[in-house]
């Protein structure tokens, strides 16, 4: 197990205390997070730590996957606008957006890994959320574009073998029709396993069969686990392996592979590829 940067909390103007979070920041690094570079300097400075903790990965659970690449002095100026009290709503989904390239950018220069976890409208249910606060339930997968919405950040570096960009998604609709593709194509991509609703062995059996065709299995991570409930883990992990085998199995018995690269593929899916995907070898 290890720690991960994830810096949603002062990324997302929309996140409640973001002001207070910024301020934090600077606490934190020793930089004057009033300005854009002060701000982007700080966050260095905290990737650094955490790279320094053991860290490998970044991670960003940002509402959608939209991406931006905007001049600096436009960056600048929405930085700004994000500070304000009444931020707009779509000032706020550009500033995620941007920021995710200035982290795409921050992993070519550290070689943290950068991973997207988007698409869950947090806290649907409005009784939940007043009398337990946020996170505490009532999340529900939404539709999600990645084409178009990652495609100014891999228009910048998906091309470049040295950033690792892992995206995950609640939008199964997406497997077979965009995500797929996309890691088949861009060197920088990876999918990260079927997650959260789908992190079940009808939905990991889906992901196989929805990816594998046009991804093949070594664009993709093998199974890695973010839940913070412990004790899940070594089951969550079997369940992985059992079906990543009855899915091997499957294609062996069809004579699409041969037994011993099953067996070679199952080994990698379960150990050697996520060691390969989060720099741990």
């Amino acid at each position: 197990m290890l720690t991960t940067y994830r810096p949603d909390p002062v990324v997302d103007p929309e996140f409640p205390g973001f002001g207070d979070g910024i301020i934090e920041l600077a606490s934190l690094t020793g930089e004057d997070t009033e300005t854009w570079d002060g701000y982007l300097a700080a966050h260095r400075r905290r990737r650094d730590y955490f790279r320094r903790m053991g860290a490998t990965s970044t991670d960003h659970g940002h509402p959608s996957a939209r991406t931006a690449d905007l001049a600096p002095r436009e960056a600048e100026r929405l930085f700004h606008r994000a500070l304000g009290e009444r931020v707009s709503p779509q000032d706020a989904e550009l500033f995620r957006a941007q920021m995710l390239t200035e982290m795409a950018r921050m992993s070519l220069d550290d070689g943290l890994v950068m991973q997207i976890h988007p698409g869950s409208f947090r806290n649907h249910n409005p009784t939940v959320h007043r009398l337990f606060g946020r996170d505490r339930g009532a999340d529900i997968p939404m539709r999600t574009d990645y084409v178009r919405d990652l495609k100014p950040l891999l228009d910048r570096f998906g091309n470049d073998a040295g950033l690792s960009l892992i995206v995950f998604t609640l939008d199964e609709s997406a497997y077979s029709r965009e995500l797929a593709p996309l890691a088949g194509h861009y060197p920088a991509l990876r999918l990260g396993p079927a997650w959260w609703f789908h992190d079940s062995p009808n939905g990991l059996m889906r992901f196989r069969e929805q990816t594998t065709e046009t991804a093949g299995f070594y664009n993709t991570v093998g199974f890695n686990d973010d839940t913070r409930a412990f004790l899940s883990i070594p089951a969550r992990h079997d369940v992985a392996r059992r079906v990543d085998a009855a899915y091997l199995a499957r294609l062996v018995g069809e004579h699409r592979l041969a037994e011993d690269e099953a067996l070679e593929i199952a080994a990698d899916l379960a150990y050697h590829l996520p060691k390969r995907a989060y720099r741990l070898d």
